[in-house]
Order: structure tokens, then sequence, then C-alpha cells
């Protein structure tokens, strides 16, 4: 006997079923997996992959990497306002510190770039970092990691950003030049090549890559003091470097502390004293305050904190604070101040004045801390 046909959605027909479920984002999937046996089945199909990554329907994507996470990232899906974590790569070093690194998204694709590992074991003390030129990448689709084409130089702590579809690297250092890295190159994601690039005119370590005007500019830690602010800049179409003169105020309490907007804004947190947001006067190149980061109220405390660590994103038009750590003082004993990891995940429309901060689910174990690493990926 033939066994009867189960549809999975009595009433429609399967192609119609399945591109119901394939619309809903990622944040949904582990909902509908507990429907039913063949629901969980289909969501985790190569069928249910293809036919997504055909569509082009990738959902909306914020990645977050926190400190003593064991290189676990986890994903925030807005749509569906939940976090959930990713699976951990396969690839040698996946159970060791990673530190130092990019990371980007392009074509539909979250890419981790270089950086260093080091052991998570007190007892080897003197283990050296291994610096790295692998890049491994992220399939929403099918959720699975792979490694990609190697960097042409390992490197740790340098500038990388996407310029019109392919990922620009400079600078940073690793052990055989740990005074900084003059050498630049380029990432085509079409034909999964590094190139090289002509060398910056100065080497450049613990630096920030920025992607603005069409232009790649490389920020030195240092930008924002008083005495320093020149940048390097590579313009891809004439493939040359020159010096430029310009202010980008930093952030001592966050590393990714400047957003670019699809429409060409830029915000940036400065924290000299309060953690203020910035934005730029693209026609004047000036810099003026749009607000301030919320302070922390923790429960049983008397008053609010600044916190610091945290991540600085941009998602639809959003700007996200996350996580972070604030440092709380105990009176029991002789007095100390315990430092407190926070999962907390603030948002605002930076366009509204004044801010409003609102404050979506806090993200999922294992994430808490300092962010070493966020980034995100718009359908």
């Amino acid at each position: 006997m033939k066994s009867e046909h189960q549809p999975v959605i009595p009433g429609l027909p399967d192609d119609l079923a399945l591109r119901c479920l394939a619309k809903l984002s990622h944040g949904h999937h582990g909902l509908l997996e507990t429907v039913s046996k063949r629901w969980r089945n289909l969501i985790r199909s190569s069928d249910y992959a293809h036919y997504k990554a055909r569509e082009g329907w990738c959902g909306n994507w914020l990645f977050v990497l926190t400190e003593n996470s064991k290189n676990q990232w986890v994903a925030y899906d807005p749509e569906a306002d939940r976090w959930h974590p990713l699976p951990i790569s396969t690839e040698d070093f996946a159970s060791w510190h990673h530190f130092g690194f990019s990371c980007v998204c392009i074509g539909n694709r979250f890419l981790v770039i270089g950086g260093s590992y080091t052991l998570n074991d007190s007892s080897h003390p003197n283990q050296k970092p291994v610096v790295t030129n692998r890049v491994l990448q992220f399939d929403p689709f099918k959720k699975e990691w792979k490694s990609l084409e190697k960097m042409r130089t390992p490197r740790s702590h340098f500038a990388c950003n996407v310029i019109c579809g392919k990922v620009y690297v400079a600078g940073g250092r690793n052990l055989s030049c740990i005074g900084g890295l003059a050498l630049a190159e380029v990432y085509d994601p079409l034909v999964d090549k590094w190139e090289e690039l002509p060398p910056m005119p100065n080497p450049q370590v613990d630096c920030l890559g920025l992607s603005y005007k069409g232009i790649f500019h490389v920020l030195s830690d240092q930008v924002g003091l008083s005495d320093i602010n020149t940048s390097q800049v590579f313009d891809p179409l004439k493939e040359t470097w020159c010096m430029v003169e310009d202010i980008w105020p930093f952030s001592r309490a966050t590393q990714f502390s400047v957003q670019v907007m699809d429409d060409g804004r830029v915000y940036t947190v400065a924290d000299w004293g309060e953690s203020l947001i910035k934005t730029r006067d693209t026609e004047k190149g000036e810099w003026y305050d749009v607000g301030a980061v919320p302070a922390v109220i923790l429960e049983n405390h008397p008053r609010a904190l600044e916190s610091f660590g945290y991540g600085f994103a941009n998602l639809r038009g959003e700007l996200y604070v996350l996580g972070g750590k604030v440092l709380k003082w105990e009176e029991a004993g002789t007095g100390r101040f315990d430092i407190v990891r926070l999962g907390l995940v603030r948002v605002c429309n930076p366009v509204e004045r004044p801010l409003n901060w609102k404050e979506a689910r806090g993200m999922c174990q294992p994430a808490r801390g300092s962010v070493v690493g966020c980034a995100t990926l718009e359908e």
C-alpha cells in the first residue's frame, strides 16, 4: 500500500508551503523546528538552504563575539527579536582564544579574518600567540563555516573594511614585524583570491579600517588625540595612498567606534568623560553631539554606572550598543570594585532627537562582557 502524502502545511501545495517557511527569518527557526519532525528536517535540509539562497532571503543578522566565550559567536535577528548561538568552527585553534581579528559582511556572507590565537591554558604561560592569515566564512543559508583563500600576509590588529564588493586590509602586526606592517591587500569574493596592493606610506598597527565615500581610511588608534589627526587613505580607482589631515574622535570604551550608515551619515562614540554619540558634518568635516550612551542601572545598586568594552553597530538604520562591563563598588569588607559583565542590548534611531533608547532582547549565553567582534548583515 502506498503511504498517504502528508503536506508540509495542510491546505497548501508543498512548493507554496516551502516558500512561506523560507520567508521566515533565522530567529524563528528554533521555534519552527519544534512544530514537527517534518518541519525540523525541512528547516535543516539543503533544499531549504538552496531555496533561500536562490531568492536571496538571508535575513538581517547582527553577529557578536564576547570575551571568554570560547569562540562561540551569537547572532541576533531584529525581526524575531531573538538571539541564537552559531555553530562553532571545527578549524584548528577553534578552542584557542582569538583576538586582534577583523570581521566584515560581504555578498550575504560573514567573514572572520586573520588575528592571533593563544591557548586558554594557564599551564602554558610562555606559549607564544599564533598570528594567522586564515579567513573563515559563515554561510547564513546553510549555517555552516568554511575556509576561504588565506591572506598573503598573516596579521593581527589591522585595518579592514569593504568597498565596492571587495575586502581591503592594511597594517597590523605579526611575529616577524611587531612594530607595524605597511603591507596591504584586497580580497575578491567572486574569485576567492587575495591580491597585493601598494604598501602604505607608513607602517601602522592597532588601526581601524573605514569605508568612507568609496575610499579606504586607515585610522590609527592615536587619532583623536590633540596632536595626531593624520590618517592614511587608499583610493581603489587610482590604486594610490596619500596622507590626510582629518579629525576622527575615537572611543576608549569600545574598539568598534565608527559606523557609516547606508545614506553616508557617520556616527562614532567619544568617551573622554561621558560617552557621547557624535555625527559628522560632511560639508565642514566637523563633529557635533547627538546624545549620550545611556548609563547602566543595576538591581540593588544606588547609582547609575558608566559601561565600557561594549560593541557599537548599525543595523537597518538603527544604532546598537551591546554588552560591555561596569565596575560595581562593593562595600563588604574593606571595599572593592567587582566587574559585572553585561548582556544588555540598547537600540536607538539616531535621526530622532533627542535619542530615544530602548532595550532589545539581551544577548544569549555565553555572550556576556566585552565585545571583541561585531558585524551586521542586511538582506
